[in-house]
């Protein structure tokens, strides 16, 4: 099977054309583009004003324990079998799957963004508030930049779900790396089948990979405490560098005190 496995993938025939590899890849990260931004305009804008206010908390979590209920791939047929009819060409297929995708994607995002709102801390709030602040400036200035490890942590989370589950794609004649998964087991060639969820996998960790990097660059430092890390050894450093009692320091010689010893 494994030899089965590396042929398939090494064969330079799956890496060329329409059906090819980097086609399907390409076709892959633009289904979850897509998903994922539409899904983030909605629940990101939400998220922020449940989290400020305080309102409607109740209520969206029990919607999104509903919509993590909801079987995917019996949403998507009941997408296509409504909304299918209504549309014409690729459309037909393409806006229920993205649509029952931002169903999928909305949840992570949403919670992660009010709960990283309501986590910040109080005294910052009234901080703000006591500098003159407006309710907009220190929802932007303040609650966004603190709350922001947990919007990166729900966007990522997103992510990687719709990446995992645009597979089911194929079943309606889509494409994307689920193409591989489908027609493999039509086929019953299982090199195919086990080559694309390979393909999955990595793009998984290559795309979480790339928002962790980005995350990085978001998140203030000093909620990631790299900056009060880097003082502190400063601090350290110089302490030692500094210390009187030090003997071995660069260039230091030890004198004995010499008291002459008084005439008898």
């Amino acid at each position: 099977m494994i030899s089965s496995l590396l042929a398939w993938l090494s064969d330079p025939t799956h890496w060329s054309g329409p059906d090819g590899i980097p086609t399907r890849i390409v076709e892959h990260l633009a289904y979850t583009a897509l998903t994922v931004l539409l899904a983030a305009l909605v629940a990101i804008p939400l998220g922020l004003w449940i989290g400020h206010t305080g309102r409607g908390k109740v209520a969206v979590v029990n919607v999104l324990n509903g919509a993590r209920s909801v079987p995917t791939l019996g949403l998507l047929f009941l997408a296509i079998i409504l909304l299918g009819p209504r549309l014409q060409g690729d459309a037909a297929f393409l806006v229920p799957v993205v649509l029952v995708l931002v169903v999928l994607a909305i949840p992570p995002i949403l919670a992660g963004t009010y709960s990283g709102v309501e986590q910040v801390d109080p005294a910052a709030r009234d901080a703000a508030k006591g500098m003159g602040m407006t309710g907009a400036q220190v929802l932007g200035q303040v609650e966004v930049p603190c709350a922001m490890p947990l919007i990166m942590s729900g966007l990522r989370s997103a992510t990687m779900q719709v990446i995992a589950t645009a597979t089911i794609a194929a079943t309606v004649s889509i494409g994307g790396l689920g193409r591989y998964l489908i027609d493999g087991q039509a086929a019953r060639d299982y090199a195919q089948m086990a080559g694309g969820g390979i393909l999955v996998a990595l793009l998984a960790l290559a795309v979480d990979l790339l928002l962790t990097l980005v995350q990085r660059l978001v998140v203030s430092r000093g909620l990631t405490g790299a900056t009060t890390s880097r003082r502190e050894r400063a601090r350290r450093g110089g302490i030692q560098s500094s210390d009187p009692t030090s003997t071995h320091g660069a260039g230091s010689t030890t004198t004995p005190d010499r008291t002459p010893a008084s005439a008898a």
